[in-house]
């Protein structure tokens, strides 16, 4: 595959760089089991209007029905994901677009992007960069592998159990439910011991251990709309979580990450995401991330919606819901996660532009949810 050269991936060696000081400097799905009957899919509160990319007019009631409604429910039993069965989960696909074949209807895109090869993260992890990390569940076709990070809670300063993530990551969508049995285990084989067709140890494989999800919020456009197109420009989710003791997330990894909600696309001058790519030439065991010393481009299948960000990367089926970071006053801010790629071969992610709708379900869940 195509990858940056010369003074570009000088530049992106360069951002990667500045990315990963910045970072240290802020440390403040086994084979497919039979699936469990899907939760029936929920509705919008009455009082949603007709726009399902514009929510601006919800009130903290309508908030609250669509949580209540969506009824998020995750019965995880102690010891569930074993190191065998996480080896063997299966990628939570990127949905597929080809920014190549003729647009239809209302889509909006720049030209395809120079693809970047993903690149692992050195090992031992540093300990900012145990912020991302892999998400399992049970998806209605067999156990399923994703990506998430560690975000800043802004009630529990220094104390946050927040993670950010791709909403299909979370909820199967319009006529699906939740997917089970999730978990977040952040700064997964930071030793780099944990290696497919070898022996290794629980303690190896999940360094924080593994982190129970207690409450999730996904877009409501997620739940309603079907297929790939707008509803993938509202492709986010948040995971509250908790670990076995009093210890929070962001106080066991030794930090979070803040999101940059409504970021000015003209500030977006670079972009680094990362995340554990499960299909081939990837096995999930890795942290993975591509540097786009590019600004990214853009991709709407809506006008009335915020356009998608896409960087050129390799990265594959799994490292959907990884993080994408910029720097921000000189430390790393989430602006998106992974959510589209093309196929054979993989060049290039898009990821939602998090604007109104994504900082308003955050402040409702972050104040409300628990």
């Amino acid at each position: 595959m195509p990858s940056t050269t010369g003074r570009a991936a000088r530049r992106a060696t360069t951002a990667a760089a500045a990315l990963l000081g910045a970072l240290a400097l802020t440390v403040t799905a086994c084979g497919p089991d039979a699936a469990p009957a899907a939760d029936p899919p929920s509705a919008l509160p009455k009082a949603a209007p007709t726009s399902l990319g514009d929510l601006s007019g919800w009130k903290l009631e309508d908030w609250a029905r669509f949580t209540a409604d969506s009824a998020f429910r995750n019965d995880v039993a102690p010891g569930f994901w074993t190191t065998a069965r996480m080896e063997a989960a299966k990628a939570r696909l990127v949905q597929e677009y080809s920014l190549t074949s003729p647009a239809k209807g209302e889509v909006q895109r720049d030209a395809p992007p120079a693809a970047v090869k993903a690149a692992p993260q050195p090992h031992p992890y540093a300990p900012a960069t145990a912020v991302a990390g892999r998400i399992f569940a049970t998806a209605p076709r067999g156990d399923a592998a994703c990506s998430g990070t560690v975000v800043s809670d802004p009630l529990n300063p220094g104390r946050s159990n927040l993670v950010y993530t791709a909403a299909h990551c979370l909820h199967e969508g319009k006529g699906g439910g939740w997917l089970r049995n999730l978990v977040f285990v952040p700064g997964f084989n930071r030793d780099g011991q944990a290696a497919r067709g070898k022996p290794y140890t629980d303690q190896q494989a999940a360094p924080y251990g593994r982190w129970t999800a207690v409450r999730a919020l996904v877009s409501p456009t997620w739940l309603q709309e079907g297929g790939v197109g707008a509803h993938d420009q509202y492709d986010y989710g948040i995971v509250r979580v908790r670990g076995e003791g009093a210890t929070s997330l962001e106080e066991a990894v030794g930090g979070s990450v803040p999101v940059w909600f409504n970021a000015p696309r003209e500030q977006i001058t670079s972009a680094a995401a990362y995340g554990f790519p499960v299909e081939r030439p990837y096995d999930g065991q890795e942290l993975q991330h591509c540097d786009s010393a590019a600004a990214p481009g853009r991709l709407s299948f809506d006008r009335t919606r915020p356009p998608m960000y896409v960087i050129g990367c390799t990265m594959t089926g799994g490292a959907g819901g990884g993080g994408w970071f910029v720097t921000r006053d000189g430390k790393p801010n989430l602006v998106s996660v992974t959510s589209l790629g093309n196929r054979n071969p993989f060049e290039y992610l898009a990821g939602p532009s998090l604007q109104d709708q994504a900082k308003q379900a955050f402040d409702y869940f972050t104040k409300n949810v628990r």
